[in-house]
């Protein structure tokens, strides 16, 4: 099942790093252009709350960075790959 981004065209946005997922990461110039979704939009996508989002954030099972004013951003690539994993595969 692929899931187009609710956000529609692609907009530069924060990222990740790839370090630690339980720590979020600060914005940089270098991960800037990455697309990020907010809590609410990945909890749309998972048909879940928004504050399940920010628990799989603090558990370590969804990288999360946090922007200059303290909010939560999910990579799209992140999501989509959980979205994978937790999703079973049809005709399998």
């Amino acid at each position: 099942m692929t899931f187009a981004s609710p956000l529609g065209p692609r907009i530069p946005g924060p990222g990740t790093t790839g370090a630690s997922p339980l720590s979020p990461q600060p914005l940089s110039p270098q991960t800037a252009s990455q697309h990020t979704l907010t809590p609410g939009q990945v909890a749309a996508m998972f048909n879940v709350n928004p504050k399940t989002v920010a628990r799989w954030a603090s558990s370590g099972l969804l990288g999360a960075i946090r922007t200059p004013g303290g909010h939560r951003r999910f990579r799209e690539a992140d999501v989509v790959e959980l979205l994978n994993r937790r999703t079973p595969a049809h005709g399998a």
